[in-house]
């Protein structure tokens, strides 16, 4: 019998409840992508707790869903190329309060990521980041012959702004990931706007990056997007996902917002690389998940919370501490090294991240999930850690 879209969309579970939504929509890509590199990074089996990829949980949320479902059941034809960038800009336009100019649309942040990488560093000019940080940037000026300068993290596991202006001085482009994926850390909004007057002072010529992925979740009272700044500096560009806390990471979403003229040298990189073409489930989702009400990141951003609270006291009262953590993961010194760890937790049924040198030794990065899943899987960390509440904790 033919598949009709009404049964395709119980077939994928579409509504069907939030675990199937999960792994439909909110899972992305790192843990595929990783996988070719360590290959105990397997496709999830039904029944392991995922906590290795920094995606939401609990997925992209009822609104969504409903648009998707519509989306499917209705006569819009998914083998069709896109043509609702203009819905998305223009609701993204509405949140932010910026001009179509301002915005240039993404696969998830890797486009955009790409894109400044191979519009703003050369030969010449190198890339300026953190050791370590997240990789897309740095990667793709490797794979495209372009140097890369790393900068080592300050005690507290946080972007050195003081190292870091100092190396962008006739660098191209400076990623700056604020939080920092995989230390979970925060710079504040007042150093930031700081790091970003000086480096423009000592040179002019460099453009930074912020990537604020997980700028939802961050709990810090110092906290402000940049994207004010980028509107009037055209050597900042700031980077949004909704692979986080709005949950789409399987429907591959991003966005840049600048100045018009740094969009634009970008817009024509991506049009004339043919990697402008974005799919339209996630263009329909995306406008969607950025016109609801504010609630929705804020319940999502409590709930990260609660659980990020929990896993910080479990892991203190045993001794080991993880960074100040405002994202919705963290990186903690577990004291042994990472992949044992990672093994150990697999054969056990919890699937926490890969390496991130220098610190594989003794740290790991565990994503958090859901309450229930957090709760069953420090369980498991005390077996393969043999961790108990220390008498001082206790």
């Amino acid at each position: 019998m033919a598949l009709s879209r009404r049964k395709f969309v119980q077939t994928v579970g579409i509504g069907a409840g939030a675990a199937l939504t999960s792994s439909v929509w909110g899972r992305g890509r790192e843990n595929s992508v990783w996988s070719a590199i360590e290959p105990d990074l397997q496709a999830v089996e039904r029944g392991v707790i995922c906590i290795a990829s920094n995606e939401n949980p609990v997925g992209p949320g009822k609104a969504v869903l409903d648009t998707l479902r519509s989306f499917l059941e209705g006569g819009t034809k998914p083998g069709r190329y896109s043509n609702q960038t203009g819905a998305v800009t223009e609701a993204i336009c509405a949140h932010f309060k910026v001009k179509p100019e301002n915005v240039l649309l993404g696969e998830g942040s890797t486009e955009i990521l790409r894109a400044a990488t191979q519009v703003f560093t050369t030969k010449t000019k190198p890339l300026v980041g953190t050791i370590p940080t997240y990789e897309e940037c740095s990667g793709y000026a490797e794979l495209i012959g372009n140097r890369v300068k790393g900068v080592s993290l300050n005690s507290e596991f946080k972007i050195d702004i003081d190292q870091m202006a100092a190396a962008a001085k006739g660098s191209g482009m400076v990623f700056y990931c604020n939080p920092n994926n995989p230390t979970a850390t925060y710079v504040g909004a007042k150093a930031t706007r700081d790091f970003i007057a000086k480096v423009n002072s000592t040179s002019p010529d460099t453009t930074i990056l912020i990537d604020e992925a997980y700028f939802d979740y961050v709990t810090d009272p110092d906290h402000e997007t940049h994207v004010p700044v980028a509107l009037e500096n055209p050597r900042v560009i700031v980077a949004r996902t909704f692979s986080k806390a709005y949950g789409m990471a399987g429907l591959r979403q991003g966005y840049a917002i600048a100045h018009p003229d740094t969009i634009k040298k970008m817009r024509e990189w991506t049009a004339a690389s043919g990697t402008g073409s974005l799919n339209v489930f996630g263009l329909a989702a995306a406008t969607v998940a950025i016109a609801q009400d504010a609630s929705f990141t804020a319940n999502e951003r409590n709930r990260n919370k609660a659980v990020r609270d929990m896993a910080t006291k479990w892991f203190k009262d045993r001794g080991m501490k993880p960074t100040d953590c405002q994202a919705n993961f963290m990186f903690v010194d577990i004291g042994t090294p990472a992949k044992a760890f990672r093994e150990a937790c697999r054969a056990k049924g919890v699937l926490v991240a890969r390496d991130f040198p220098p610190f594989e030794k003794t740290h790991a990065r565990i994503t958090l999930g859901t309450m229930e899943e957090m709760t069953k899987a420090v369980q498991v960390f005390g077996e393969v850690l043999g961790k108990k509440t220390t008498s001082a904790a206790a």
